[in-house]
């Protein structure tokens, strides 16, 4: 248990910004397996929001942009190749 006021009150608000990074965290990743997942015309759209929750995570600081460019790339390779 932290000691000080300031200790304190950094443990609050690292636990807010846990609890928000989580949520951005876990919709890019349901985002990104959707994508993954989807077959026929539903790809592009899938591929399409996949890309969009990546980039909002980036944006936000919660995925280092190199790992973003991977998984969009990954995802636009699939896209192509099907």
């Amino acid at each position: 248990m932290a000691n000080t006021k300031s200790a304190m009150k950094r443990m609050r608000q690292n636990e807010r910004r846990r609890q928000r990074n989580r949520t951005v965290r876990s919709r890019v990743r349901t985002a990104v397996k959707t994508a993954r997942a989807a077959a026929g015309s539903g790809t592009a759209s899938a591929v399409a929001q996949a890309i969009r929750e990546l980039d909002r995570a980036v944006s936000k600081g919660v995925v280092h942009p190199n790992t973003a460019a991977r998984k969009k790339s990954a995802l636009a390779r699939r896209l192509t190749s099907a």
